[in-house]
């Protein structure tokens, strides 16, 4: 008997089909794994950690729990002591107000009796010197502002423009002041110095008569005449040859850059010829010194 040997049938095992990103495994690893182990690590131990800080005895809630109630408390007295005050800040305010204001109107009134004094004094000066003096002081003293005066003349009122925003461009742009359509010290400076140069003999600004002596300043976004604050508008009286002294303003290159600030920054103006003018005498005049005229004959008078 012949035996054969039975050979075992092949088994065909498939192959498991290759992946396509195979070759990429580095960018495949980065994109799967998108934290590193490192810090995930360091993430979940802070995690344990937070939350072990939280008491989790009791005695230690309520430590907490009185740690809350407390920071609330004073939170809470803050807030209601800051309301008490708000009244109290308010009223000390106001009576700060109040105080400068009666201040103000006692220096005013101050203002006015030094005035009356001033005219009974150069009216008792008159009368002694009547008959001895040569006519001189009258002028001396109106060309001063010494002494009040009356007469034709223009009346300018300079005024702040209803939107202050004004435009980037124009005369102003390096003076220093900011462009906005407020009236600054130097803008009264060169309206007053057109006035003088226009012919104008005496000029006043606000019921504030300038001298010789006079300072036009600025005290932050106030105006200071001869220290005084002034608040617009600004009015501006100039006593001179009304029409004439109108016109030869408005041709002067001080009345051009008051258009100019008109047209860039709408600063408000308007000028006026008035028949009839009186400005009063100015108050920061003192007289220091005075020497004996002597006449024709000889004699001092």
């Amino acid at each position: 008997m012949c035996h054969m040997s039975q050979q075992q049938p092949e088994r065909s095992t498939a192959s498991r089909p290759a992946r396509p990103d195979a070759s990429m495994s580095l960018l495949t690893n980065v994109m799967e794994h998108s934290l590193d182990d490192g810090y995930a690590e360091a993430a979940a131990r802070r995690g344990e950690t937070g939350r072990a800080r939280l008491p989790r005895s009791l005695r230690g809630k309520l430590w907490l729990a009185g740690g809350l109630v407390l920071a609330g408390l004073v939170v809470t007295l803050g807030a209601a002591q800051a309301r008490f005050d708000a009244p109290t800040v308010a009223k000390e305010r106001e009576e700060l107000i109040d105080r400068v204001e009666d201040g103000t109107e006692e220096a005013d009134d101050l203002q006015e009796e030094v005035r009356g004094l001033r005219e009974t004094v150069a009216r008792m000066q008159d009368e002694a010197l009547r008959g001895d003096g040569t006519g001189a002081e009258d002028l001396v003293g109106l060309l001063a502002g010494a002494t009040a005066v009356e007469g034709p003349g223009v009346e300018l009122v300079v005024d702040d423009a209803e939107d202050t925003g004004g435009g980037s461009d124009g005369p102003r742009e390096s003076t220093g002041f900011s462009d906005t359509g407020r009236v600054r010290d130097r803008d009264l400076q060169l309206v007053v110095n057109g006035l003088w140069a226009s012919g104008a003999e005496a000029v006043s600004i606000n019921d504030q008569r300038l001298s010789a002596l006079s300072a036009i300043r600025a005290a932050g976004d106030a105006i200071l005449v001869d220290n005084k604050p002034l608040v617009p508008p600004y009015t501006i009286l100039a006593v001179g040859e009304g029409q004439e002294l109108a016109d030869r303003f408005r041709s002067s290159v001080d009345g051009q850059y008051l258009q100019i600030l008109e047209d860039n920054y709408d600063i408000r103006t308007s000028l006026g010829v008035r028949d009839a003018l009186r400005l009063p005498a100015a108050p920061s005049l003192t007289l220091r010194t005075a020497e004996p005229v002597t006449s024709r004959k000889g004699s001092n008078s």
